[in-house]
């Protein structure tokens, strides 16, 4: 089982880890999907500056609709309120002057003096048709001479207009059903039709109703967007063009960070490697070898007849000693890592975990050998700790890693026959401060790489990670 312990073995990655580990994670897949992959792209001026624009389009288009939906909508009203208006003053400026009572007895001079009064006062613009009603719903007059005489029902809503005292009368618009028998001689596609009641010159209630082009209703509102349009948008547009110089350049800061944040943490790791392989150095060739020289001496003397038992004791304290120096130099400095390859490194590892009672096999493809120094001493390092923690904690039978190149890859598997793990259970590691895989995964995508975990309970342990394929020429 893989826990959150520390993987981090160089100060370079401790102190790279705080800003690390807020966004980079480890990607875990267990028996219920739960499933996290992270990988870091490098920042790309024209992409970030693409997106910038694709925003400002974006928002240009969405300021065009609801600039449009709101023109078209106020000028709708606007226009509607219009033909209340001119319904209101035609009703009591010519209507009401040129209505008699012979209309309703169907009077020719009274008829005659209506429909002058209508033809060259009223019919005008958007104003189509006109029609003039009795309270029994009888059209008394309209410019369309069929429907003179004709009774129709009438709506509660006109009916009541009768009882509503003059003085109080307002005009009320509302589109028209040009199913309608009343409506049947209509051409237009779509009227609004505006009502009120008037009196005749004598008194006598009646309902005055004046048609609409619809069209022209709405046209007021397309006015209105066409006026407002290049405005709204133009300022839009002449403000994202402003900005795109400034975009370029804050992503090209970002990008410039990213590479000396990334040059940075390069020179840290080679500077941590560089210091391993001093370090060493100077404990193979100084107090190993002292060491080992105090140990043959003390075995040399502990063999004479009269010595001192101790002394072949204290042989072999030195000589343990020696080899968990050895053992020491190895974590800090496979010395064979690049001169005999990582399967030799790796088998080292496997070897220590062999001598805990954990079968091992070892798999690695001939073609990893001209792998990059860089991929090749990251994978070493990910094994070196994923190890450490199957012997430690995973109780595991039987370890099978395997490192190989897929594609345009190289992949490192390791897989352990353990006791598993849960997401819960790694969720608690991470609390009390075992940040180790975190840290792996930060090292890892520094590298274009990813680091996958997938486990469960009681099903062992899979870590894989996988690194871009790169030779040490490239």
């Amino acid at each position: 089982m893989y826990t959150m312990a520390d993987f981090a073995t160089d100060p370079t990655t401790k102190a790279r880890e705080s800003s690390r580990i807020r966004r980079s994670a480890v990607g875990f897949e267990s028996s219920t999907s739960v499933a996290r992959r992270l990988s870091l792209e490098p920042v790309s001026v024209r992409a970030l500056v693409l997106r910038f624009a694709l925003a400002g389009i974006i928002a240009t288009v969405l300021v065009a609709v609801v600039t449009a939906f709101a023109s078209v909508s106020v000028g709708t009203d606007l226009a509607i309120a219009d033909a209340r208006r001119t319904t209101w003053v035609t009703a009591t400026g010519i209507i009401e002057s040129a209505l008699d009572d012979g209309v309703l007895h169907t009077d020719r001079a009274s008829l005659d003096r209506i429909d002058q009064a209508v033809r060259q006062r009223v019919l005008r613009g958007a104003l189509v048709r006109v029609k003039i009603w009795d309270r029994d719903g009888r059209i008394v007059y309209s410019d369309e001479p069929r429907l003179i005489g004709e009774s129709f029902e009438f709506h509660e809503h006109e009916a009541a207009l009768f009882a509503t005292p003059i003085e109080d009368a307002r005009p009320e618009a509302e589109v028209s059903d040009l199913d309608a028998p009343e409506n049947r001689f209509e051409t237009e596609p779509k009227l609004l039709e505006v009502y009120m009641p008037v009196r005749s010159l004598q008194g006598t209630p009646m309902l005055y109703e004046a048609y609409f082009r619809y069209d022209a209703v709405t046209g007021v509102g397309r006015d209105l967007w066409r006026r407002f349009a290049p405005l709204a948008i133009g300022g839009l547009v002449i403000l994202e063009l402003v900005q795109i110089p400034f975009a370029w350049r804050l992503a090209r800061r970002l990008r410039s960070g990213q590479e000396h944040r990334e040059l940075l943490l390069r020179h840290a790791i080679d500077a941590s490697e560089k210091e391993r392989r001093r370090i060493a150095s100077d404990l193979h060739d100084g107090v190993v070898q002292d060491l080992t020289g105090v140990s043959l001496q003390l075995a040399a003397a502990g063999r004479m007849a009269d010595a001192d038992p101790r002394l072949t004791d204290a042989s072999t304290s030195i000589r343990e000693s020696v080899k968990s120096l050895r053992s020491l130099l190895v974590e800090i400095y496979p010395p064979n890592l690049y001169e005999e390859g990582i399967e030799s490194a790796i088998g080292d590892l496997l070897g220590r975990v062999k001598n805990r009672g954990i079968s091992t096999e070892l798999s690695v493809d001939p073609e990893t050998t001209q792998a990059s120094q860089s991929s090749i001493a990251l994978l070493y390092r990910v094994a070196q700790e994923a190890l450490r923690n199957v012997v430690t904690h995973s109780d595991a039978q039987r370890v099978v890693v395997s490192v190989r190149r897929v594609d345009k890859e190289i992949r490192l598997s390791i897989h352990d026959d353990g006791r598993g793990l849960d997401v819960e259970q790694l969720a608690s590691q991470q609390r009390v401060g075992h940040v180790g895989l975190r840290s792996l995964a930060g090292l890892v995508q520094d590298s274009g790489g990813v680091l996958t975990v997938r486990s469960a309970p009681g099903n062992g342990t899979t870590l894989v990670v996988a690194l871009p394929w790169m030779t040490e020429s490239q």
